[in-house]
Protein backbone atom coordinates (compact mmCIF):
# COMPACT_ATOMS: atom_id res chain seq x y z
CA UNK A 1 0.00 0.00 0.00
CA UNK A 2 1.35 3.65 -0.57
CA UNK A 3 0.73 6.36 2.06
CA UNK A 4 -2.47 6.99 0.25
CA UNK A 5 -3.77 3.92 1.02
CA UNK A 6 -2.68 3.78 4.96
CA UNK A 7 -4.99 2.34 7.09
CA UNK A 8 -6.96 5.34 8.96
CA UNK A 9 -7.40 3.70 11.61
CA UNK A 10 -4.75 1.18 12.30
CA UNK A 11 -2.07 3.31 10.54
CA UNK A 12 -0.84 0.01 9.04
CA UNK A 13 0.63 -0.58 6.03
CA UNK A 14 -0.42 -3.66 4.75
CA UNK A 15 -3.69 -6.39 4.76
CA UNK A 16 -1.15 -8.63 6.75
CA UNK A 17 -0.64 -5.89 9.56
CA UNK A 18 -3.95 -4.60 9.21
CA UNK A 19 -4.93 -8.17 9.90
CA UNK A 20 -3.28 -8.17 13.27
CA UNK A 21 -3.52 -4.70 14.27
CA UNK A 22 -7.80 -5.90 13.99
CA UNK A 23 -6.95 -9.21 15.43
CA UNK A 24 -6.46 -7.39 18.80
CA UNK A 25 -8.66 -4.58 18.77
CA UNK A 26 -12.50 -3.94 18.90
CA UNK A 27 -14.07 -1.21 16.43
CA UNK A 28 -16.24 -0.18 19.34
CA UNK A 29 -12.74 1.43 20.91
CA UNK A 30 -13.26 4.02 17.86
CA UNK A 31 -16.68 4.69 17.12
CA UNK A 32 -17.52 7.53 19.45
CA UNK A 33 -17.64 10.28 17.14
CA UNK A 34 -20.61 8.08 15.27
CA UNK A 35 -23.95 8.48 16.23
CA UNK A 36 -25.78 5.91 16.97
CA UNK A 37 -28.64 3.45 14.64
CA UNK A 38 -31.57 1.80 14.70
CA UNK A 39 -32.13 -0.93 12.11
CA UNK A 40 -34.41 -3.86 11.52
CA UNK A 41 -33.51 -7.22 10.11
CA UNK A 42 -36.68 -9.04 7.75
CA UNK A 43 -36.61 -12.57 7.51
CA UNK A 44 -37.83 -14.16 5.09
CA UNK A 45 -38.98 -18.13 4.07
CA UNK A 46 -40.48 -19.23 0.85
CA UNK A 47 -43.53 -21.38 1.10
CA UNK A 48 -45.64 -22.20 -1.37
CA UNK A 49 -48.89 -20.33 -2.79
CA UNK A 50 -51.34 -22.77 -1.23
CA UNK A 51 -50.39 -22.77 2.01
CA UNK A 52 -49.79 -18.72 1.70
CA UNK A 53 -53.23 -18.30 1.23
CA UNK A 54 -54.58 -20.56 3.78
CA UNK A 55 -52.77 -19.17 6.65
CA UNK A 56 -53.75 -15.46 5.54
CA UNK A 57 -57.49 -17.19 5.36
CA UNK A 58 -56.85 -18.75 8.70
CA UNK A 59 -55.17 -14.92 10.16
CA UNK A 60 -58.09 -13.10 8.75
CA UNK A 61 -60.65 -15.26 10.48
CA UNK A 62 -58.54 -14.73 14.26
CA UNK A 63 -58.14 -11.15 14.00
CA UNK A 64 -54.45 -11.18 13.71
CA UNK A 65 -51.88 -10.81 10.81
CA UNK A 66 -50.32 -13.67 8.97
CA UNK A 67 -47.04 -13.00 10.78
CA UNK A 68 -48.86 -13.22 14.13
CA UNK A 69 -50.08 -16.03 13.63
CA UNK A 70 -46.76 -17.44 12.02
CA UNK A 71 -45.11 -16.19 15.04
CA UNK A 72 -47.80 -17.66 17.82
Amino acid sequence: MDASNLSSISKTQSLEEMGEFWDTHDFTEFDTDKPDIEFTVANTVAIEAELFLAVEDQARRRGVSAETLVNL
